[in-house]
């Protein structure tokens, strides 16, 4: 039994939700997200709760059920509140500048590297070592912080390149003489 799906999902305060077969739509104050469930689970909307539940008791049908419970929940969160990534950029002459909407990032190539953003995904420098990625779908913000990281991933011996904020990178000893 998925201890995460047997929850049902609380509709927030100012948000409404609507479920149509399989497909959940969630309109709030920062927008609107939907989410197709798989076939495997049953999803309905029960006294202002939606309420996930397998379609029979195979391992399949087990296995989505905590994932589109989360999915679910994911969508409420994201367009009430909204998601915030942060990126640290650690290195000498490394940085972070915005020219209107795309993101430059000066990271020791020959070149500047310049991101555009898909829709619905904002960038704010507040300094020059710091990236802040706001959006209201969770996963398309994660692989947006994933791809601006994947340009220059932080190395083990010095910990330059750009690192999500928080992360902990495991160091290395370097040559001894």
């Amino acid at each position: 039994m998925s201890r995460i799906g047997k929850k049902p999902v609380p509709v927030p305060a100012g948000v409404t939700a609507t479920v149509d077969g399989q497909k959940v739509v969630a309109k709030g104050p920062k927008g609107e997200l939907f989410f197709v469930a798989n076939d495997e689970v049953t999803v309905k909307l029960e006294n202002n709760e939606v309420v996930v539940t397998p379609v029979d008791a195979s391992k399949d049908a087990r296995a989505k059920w905590g994932m589109a419970r989360t999915m679910i929940s994911n969508i409420f969160t994201g367009v009430k509140d909204g998601y915030e990534r942060k990126l640290e950029i650690h290195g000498v002459g490394y940085r972070a500048t915005l020219q209107g909407r795309n993101l430059q990032l000066a990271l020791g190539f020959s070149h500047d590297v310049v991101y555009q953003p898909p829709e619905g995904v904002s960038i704010a420098c507040p300094k020059p070592t710091e990236i802040t990625l706001t959006g209201i779908d969770k996963q398309v913000l994660g692989q947006v912080a994933a791809e601006i990281r994947g340009y220059r991933g932080p190395e083990p011996y010095k910990g330059k390149g750009v690192k999500y904020a928080g992360e902990r990178i495991v160091r290395k000893e370097g040559k001894k003489k």
